[in-house]
């Protein structure tokens, strides 16, 4: 795999910034109550991810060392408003059902950690790659649990019926605890306990044994 291929695709899976780093778990936790509100934060994310990345790298050599993190998060909180903008103008309901959400992508530290770690250092094409293989990475994570979640608690993907009810003549009883903010957490902490099964590299190494303190 060349170097280009590294930068988009290892985010993915091998240094995934939510399995592997746990950074980005509040919005994980809060927006995915269904798959399209998922699909939203997840493409805004990458939206913002790519874009300051790749402006964040163009004037890298131009910015204060002193001001740094300054300039990084207002071009990340411009790009958020444009973001929150369009949401509004043409997906009123789902960026309603966002609430603050889209927001806090400023303060998400996914989008502020590439900025700062990669395209200060980075020329402007593998800055891109690295802020769009990252945003994959963070995505296919939401859209896994909003999916499960939505499934799991009213048989629908998108608003469309994937599950029969029980009460329609079906065979599904809804887990309407699935809708609740708790079953996030237990799906993505699975997640994470499968990703690192999988990989086993990714697992943390067990803590040093305490020194025994004599009496």
């Amino acid at each position: 795999m060349n170097n280009t291929n590294r930068k988009l695709v290892e985010p993915i899976v091998v240094t995934n910034p939510v399995t592997v780093h746990i950074l980005g778990i509040c919005s994980a936790l809060a927006v995915t109550t269904s798959l399209a509100t998922a699909l939203v934060m997840s493409v805004s994310v990458i939206f913002v991810l790519c874009l300051s990345n790749t402006i964040i790298s163009i004037i890298r050599r131009h910015i204060p060392a002193s001001i740094r993190l300054i300039i990084q998060i207002t071009i990340i909180a411009s790009l958020v408003i444009v973001v929150d903008l369009v949401l509004q103008a043409y997906l009123f309901e789902l960026s309603k059902r966002l609430s603050v959400f889209v927001g806090l992508i400023v303060s998400n530290c996914i989008v502020l950690g590439r900025a700062e770690a990669f395209a200060m250092k980075n020329p402007p094409l593998p800055s891109l790659l690295d802020g769009l293989g990252n945003g994959l990475g963070y995505a296919w994570i939401l859209v896994l649990i909003g999916a499960l979640r939505e499934l799991l608690a009213a048989g629908t993907l998108l608003g469309y019926t994937i599950l029969p009810l029980a009460e329609d003549g079906g065979w599904f009883t809804p887990l309407k605890s699935m809708a609740l903010p708790p079953s996030a957490f237990f799906l993505l902490g699975l997640l994470i306990w499968a990703v690192r099964s999988w990989r086993a590299e990714q697992r943390e190494a067990p803590p040093a044994a305490r020194p025994e303190v004599s009496s």
